[in-house]
């Protein structure tokens, strides 16, 4: 049996706070898929980094890793300084398929849902994020 897993990747801040939203998006990706190998990394100022989220996963037995990157577009970290850090891991563990998809931000259904969050927040009726998200 193949093992799948999933490297969220974005970018980091200094801010702790910031990650939160990311922090959400793998929590509730790993309430999606009970059982599944799901990590977070992050580019610069937060940990893991992806080449330790990498490991993790590798150490998790995955024989492949698809990489999202969770940026609203596909600027020079999504398309110069990751494909980079794939090269890294694949050289580390060439045992494992590394697959890298197009940025959250470039998916109808992300535009569609920052549409209608923009629309809730203009009128009043968003919830926010309330809570820190357990971690996955």
């Amino acid at each position: 049996m193949t093992t799948s897993g999933i490297l969220l990747f974005a970018h980091g801040a200094r801010d702790p706070a910031w990650a939160r939203p990311f922090q959400a998006v793998a929590t509730r990706l790993s309430l999606r898929q009970p059982g599944a190998p799901i990590r977070l990394a992050f580019l610069e100022f937060m940990t893991p980094d992806i080449v330790q989220a990498g490991a993790e996963l590798a150490a998790e037995g995955c024989q492949q890793v698809t990489v999202v990157p969770l940026f609203l577009g596909a600027g020079g970290h999504v398309r110069k300084d990751l494909p980079a850090l794939l090269e890294t891991l694949r050289g580390q563990y060439p045992h494992i398929t590394w697959r890298l998809s197009a940025a959250v931000g470039e998916t109808d259904l992300l535009i569609d849902a920052l549409a209608d969050s923009a629309l809730a927040l203009a009128q009043g009726t968003a919830s926010l994020l309330s809570t820190p998200p357990a971690a996955p």
